[in-house]
């Protein structure tokens, strides 16, 4: 399993995982996610590679104070190899990180979409 940068030419493969996974949503564009991603100083895509393709992905961003994650997808070949999970909405990735220590943090995400 290699990790590292997603590279250009597998952000049609990254978006095809998001969408089977659910990820995406008909308001944004994940291949423009994904560019602006790329290319800003405080974020990237990472992704993990095996012999059959891309297995994962974590789109990672940093506020200043606090770092974000999203787009994490494992390919369904992949799960329960200790990847990382879905959402936090998916019973067993709680389960899974309640495990390893995390706890919920008590936030508020208020959002506008920008198109409108």
């Amino acid at each position: 399993m290699t990790i590292g940068p997603l590279s250009e030419d597998l952000i049609g493969d990254a978006v095809a995982l998001w969408e089977a996974a659910g990820l995406t949503r008909p308001w944004n564009d994940p291949v423009a996610d994904c560019r602006r991603a790329l290319l800003g100083p405080d974020s990237s895509v990472l992704m993990a590679v095996d012999g059959e393709g891309l297995a994962a992905t974590a789109m990672l961003g940093h506020d200043g104070h606090r770092g974000w994650v999203y787009y994490l997808a494992v390919a369904p070949r992949c799960r329960g190899r200790g990847l990382g999970a879905q959402r936090t909405e998916n019973s067993p990735v709680r389960a899974f990180y309640a495990h390893l220590g995390y706890e919920p943090s008590d936030v508020v995400v208020l959002a506008r979409r920008l198109d409108q």
